[in-house]
């Protein structure tokens, strides 16, 4: 049988995916906060780039620390949640969407532990 409803008129009053709104939040915060993060933070390594121990300088202060896991946070948290709407939206296999979302939560968990971990070795 022919269905001649418009699209509109087969979705009107099914509600909200009921997590849209905060993903979108999400995603622009991150992006205000890599905005005003990302500048300080590539000035700050471009004026103590001579040497490695000017490196390892700013990794150890705790100025410096803190501006670092504060950038890698926000970049990474931006990472998933960019890389998790191309999931929902390209992915169409419920395994495969199920696997790759799983993988990107894991993967970006991992990356931030690696982040966290070698960020306080230096500056412990």
């Amino acid at each position: 049988m022919t269905d001649y409803r418009t699209p509109i008129s087969k979705v009107r009053g099914l509600g909200a995916a009921k997590s849209g709104v905060g993903h979108f939040i999400g995603q622009r915060l991150s992006a205000i906060a890599l905005f005003l993060l990302l500048p300080v933070f590539l000035v700050a390594v471009a004026l103590n780039s001579g040497s490695l121990d000017a490196i390892y300088a700013l990794f150890s202060s705790p100025l410096g620390a803190i501006l670092t896991l504060a950038t890698l946070t926000a970049a990474i948290y931006h990472m998933r949640l960019g890389l998790q709407v191309v999931i929902e939206d390209y992915i169409h296999k419920p395994a495969s969407k199920l696997t790759l979302l799983a993988l990107n939560t894991l993967l970006c968990a991992a990356l931030w532990i690696a982040a966290l971990y070698s960020i306080l070795r230096i500056a412990a």
